[in-house]
């Protein structure tokens, strides 16, 4: 599928759907749980999916309800009946090794393309220094990857390239036998992990910690069931900000909670940083497009949002450094090189980091672009290509579905002049 763009004004407001990395924690605590939980307004993308088609396998039921899932276990992963397949959905993988790793059983998982490259080395190393077995099929490191438990528990350190390295073994090791302490030499994306004891706290799950450096979680424990609200995706509305910036627009976002966890609620301060407008109100923003500029910005705490960022430093005056965002490379897609080429293409001034990207204001023009089958690669080129000259062609649109079905719809509902062609 490719989606077709042409340069665009918008106005008016939109929705934004749930939070992808909580509803798939939600999943995962149900799961964990002995009893029922309902899931209030989760998002419903294929990563969600995924995950909630894992945690069935795991032994969960799940009714679909309008806007709601209810999910009852009895508060302990099942064998699965067949290799787990998590499609392109890197958090449900991570995720599940830790669940895996509670199961006196052999689970074996594996995904899509993009999946099957992302590392999991380092995470398979402390699952098997907890005393369960965890391996890579093909010995990089990579999946399909098999896993045995039960982890005991012990001492371990973590070099947390990702954060859901770190956030797996949180989740998991409060239902190992022994207590576990967990070293972090490395963290990445602190804000993700900050959302896991987020969740931990709610359900009664006992730690110690020392800031972000060492945990101590007690063994043996239970998580309480729950009912629970899904807010809305800071990382979705990233592309809708970025657009209302870039093209001179207003638009009104609902349902964002500035009170969330979420790391990607710092775009917000970039973006106001840059020269947007922004007014914050009690579940809404506003954002509105006025002449941007330049500057350095550390997006450690929210790689997702490089793509997006990516596009609007190609219309601040001067130059723009996005840093400290290495983990950008082991995601989908190597983020980094991806955005640098494809924008490119379209004539910004753009170089690569080894950490990040060096972008100087530019004008673009339409061009037939890739999006590498990454779904923020090809929303953050969809939003390049309202404010570029001309029409903007790209491929793999149908990656969208990953975590904003409706993308689509909603800029059309701003008066986004982007359509499917098949």
């Amino acid at each position: 599928m490719q989606f077709v763009v042409t340069p665009s004004s918008l106005h008016g407001q939109v929705t934004i759907p749930g939070s992808k990395s909580h509803t798939i924690r939600a999943l995962v605590c149900a799961l964990l749980a002995d009893g029922t939980s309902t899931i209030q307004m989760p998002l419903d993308s294929s990563d969600t999916r995924s995950c909630l088609g894992m945690i069935r396998q795991f032994g969960a039921t799940v009714e679909e309800h309008h806007h709601e899932w209810v999910v009852t276990s009895n508060g302990w992963p099942n064998i699965a009946d067949d290799v787990i397949d998590v499609g392109n959905s890197g958090t449900s993988l991570y995720f599940g090794i830790g669940i895996a790793s509670l199961i006196n059983g052999i689970t074996v998982f594996t995904g899509d393309h993009q999946i099957r490259n992302r590392p999991a080395e380092d995470l398979l190393n402390a699952i098997t220094e907890l005393g369960g077995y965890a391996v890579s099929t093909r010995s990089n490191g990579k999946p399909p990857v098999v896993i045995q438990g039960p982890i005991i528990g012990g001492h371990v350190a973590i070099r947390a390239i990702t954060s859901q390295y770190l956030s797996s073994l949180l989740v998991a090791t409060p239902k190992a036998k022994n207590n576990t302490i967990i070293e972090v030499p490395l963290l990445n994306e602190a804000p993700y992990v900050g959302m896991t004891l987020w969740w931990l706290n709610e359900l009664g799950i006992e730690y110690h910690s020392k800031g972000y450096e060492q945990f101590l979680v007690r063994g043996s424990q239970s998580y309480k069931p729950f009912t629970k609200y899904i807010p809305a995706d800071f990382s979705s509305a990233t592309f809708f900000m970025v657009a209302a910036a870039i093209t001179q627009s207003t638009v009104v976002l609902k349902g964002l909670d500035f009170n969330d966890t979420q790391g990607d609620k710092d775009v917000v301060n970039i973006l106001k940083a840059m020269g947007a407008d922004v007014d914050i109100m009690p579940d809404a923003i506003a954002i509105t497009g006025k002449p941007l500029k330049g500057g350095v910005f550390d997006l450690n705490a929210m790689p997702d949002a490089l793509p997006a960022l990516s596009v609007c430093a190609c219309f601040a005056e001067g130059q723009t450094r996005l840093v400290n965002v290495p983990q950008a490379r082991v995601k989908e897609t190597d983020r980094i090189a991806v955005m640098c080429a494809e924008l490119k293409k379209m004539g910004a001034d753009i170089e690569e980091l080894t950490d990040g990207l060096v972008i100087r204001k530019s004008k673009l023009k339409g061009a037939h672009v890739n999006g590498h089958h990454d779904h923020r690669v090809v929303m953050s080129l969809a939003v390049a290509g309202l404010a570029a000259e001309g029409n903007t062609i790209i491929d793999t649109a149908e990656s969208v579905s990953v975590t904003f079905p409706n993308f689509v719809e909603l800029m059309q509902s701003l008066g986004a002049v982007i359509r499917r062609e098949e």
